[in-house]
């Protein structure tokens, strides 16, 4: 979609209003959890056209002055290489990359911070590695008593236990990889040291989704519980806000769950019911940014459907459950959807069927379906691209971008020195071929100044692509999906 449905200037400015009411709340300082991404919101800019990906990042940055971060990652997910599968790396080598990005654009990061931790040798390898480089670690244990003895949690055998987080900023951004990564804990943990050194401090939590004042099946929130049906989330009109306020307002399940528990431990550590409900607990004016409700909406039900492709090929890969993938399927049919309800998925299982090969379809953004087949040379997603890219030059078809005396000896090369099993080229060794082009092509040169028109439009495979390729696509921006099947009968597929 190339019209926005969503005002991410005005989001911007009305966020970072909102978390400086929360600081002059609690007089003077804030711990904020983050939601979400940090950098490339990808779900949120896919449902949200218009929403810039690092949104946040350029809030923070507004506030740069008076903000400092804590990065949280669990013990278990770095013993567990836990994957942040939207980027394709692991837990610990995302704390890495936001430490980096961050710094660069003038953030400061006050430490990192090893939650849940039970003596897992991978946890103190990490450790070691980040204060090796100059950066302040701290490691805290699970509370004793968390989570129904709030004597023993409020107290020194409980967040007391925990080291102190030294912080010197209004400001402090709780914020990590993923989910489950004890943000909540470390924002309580540090209320109750606040509390014994005499010093005010406030919680609140950044949200992104659900969208408290969207109806509870409005597609921006279904496609909320879509994203996250793996861990079983469940949008939930919230009864602790429309008791205390007669108003209706949407959070989900953990978070409603989790309120009373909350809500107790924070009376205990501040002394005051700060907040009503855990609505109240959120800071969240996306419902009021946006700008065309039925872009947003459309674009939505999209999202849906692409969950319910990517949770059956994480089935087929043995990456998921068959729980995640029957709950999608009811989040589509409760929105009248189908997973053909995308408009390049018929055009590339007919091509496909009527090839016998691999192929890939995507939608150019006036709307002009392309398709492109696996050949010796290349593989679908690479044939894809140059169809595209020469649609999108006005060049004919059968016009060649790339020589085959270039393309030729590089697979020979992988073939017959590398031992690749697979030596017909990926996405990026394409790319890689296509620049060389450009350097004394000038059609093959016009050809690939056409590569960023591709982000933001939509693709589907008949068959399920390399992490390559799929690595190379979210560069581009584009939004693929792929069949629950594997293009050969090779258990080694990469």
């Amino acid at each position: 979609m190339n019209k926005p449905g969503f005002d991410s200037g005005a989001y911007i400015k009305e966020q970072s209003a909102r978390i400086r009411q929360r600081v002059e709340r609690f007089g003077g300082k804030l711990y904020l959890e983050f939601g979400g991404k940090l950098f490339d919101d990808f779900h949120a800019a896919r449902v949200l056209p218009g929403f810039d990906l690092n949104a946040k990042v350029k809030l923070l940055s507004e506030l740069r002055d008076q903000a400092e971060i804590i990065l949280c990652i669990s013990a278990k997910s770095i013993e567990s290489n836990k994957i942040r599968a939207d980027i394709g790396i692991t837990y610990d080598m995302d704390v890495l990359r936001l430490i980096d990005k961050l710094r660069k654009i003038g953030l400061y990061i006050g430490s990192v911070l090893i939650t849940q931790y039970s003596g897992q040798s991978a946890a103190d390898t990490f450790r070691k590695k980040l204060e090796m480089r100059g950066e302040r670690v701290y490691v805290h244990t699970l509370t004793k008593g968390y989570p129904s003895d709030v004597d023993t949690i409020v107290s020194d055998e409980g967040y007391g236990a925990n080291p102190y987080i030294e912080t010197s900023r209004p400001i402090v951004v709780v914020t990590a990889p993923g989910p489950g990564s004890g943000k909540l804990a470390t924002c309580l943990s540090q209320l109750y040291h606040e509390q014994q050194r005499g010093i005010k401090a406030g919680y609140a939590k950044y949200e992104t989704f659900p969208v408290w004042d969207l109806p509870l099946q409005h597609p921006v929130n279904i496609a909320y519980e879509a994203a996250t049906a793996d861990l079983r989330d469940v949008n939930m009109i919230d009864p602790f806000h429309l008791s205390a306020y007669g108003k209706t307002a949407v959070n989900y399940n953990r978070d409603i769950e989790a309120f009373p528990v909350v809500r107790t431990i924070l009376n205990r550590i501040i002394g005051e019911d700060i907040y009503k409900s855990p609505t109240d607990m959120g800071v969240n004016t996306i419902g009021s940014c946006i700008i065309d409700d039925e872009i947003c909406c459309e674009a939505s039900r999209q999202e849906i459907i692409r969950r319910y492709f990517k949770s059956h090929c994480d089935y087929k890969k043995g990456n998921g459950d068959i729980e995640t993938c029957k709950r999608i399927e009811f989040l589509l049919s409760s929105q009248g959807l189908r997973p053909t309800d995308r408009s390049t998925v018929a055009p590339a299982l007919e091509k496909a069927k009527e090839s016998g090969l691999s192929v890939g379809a995507i939608e150019l953004p006036n709307g002009t379906i392309v398709t492109g087949k696996a050949s010796e040379l290349m593989n679908n997603t690479a044939s894809l691209v140059l169809n595209s890219i020469k649609v999108l030059a006005g060049l004919p078809d059968e016009m060649l971008l790339i020589s085959p005396i270039v393309l030729e000896p590089i697979i020979k090369m992988k073939k017959d020195i590398l031992g690749s099993s697979y030596p017909s080229l990926k996405l990026e060794e394409v790319l890689q071929a296509l620049s060389i082009s450009a350097a004394t092509n000038p059609i093959a040169e016009f050809a690939m100044a056409q590569l960023p028109k591709l982000r933001g439009c939509d693709a589907h495979f008949s068959d399920i692509i390399t992490q390559d390729d799929a690595s190379t696509f979210l560069k581009l921006g584009v939004n693929f999906t792929t069949e629950p099947e594997f293009p050969t009968k090779s258990l080694y597929f990469r």
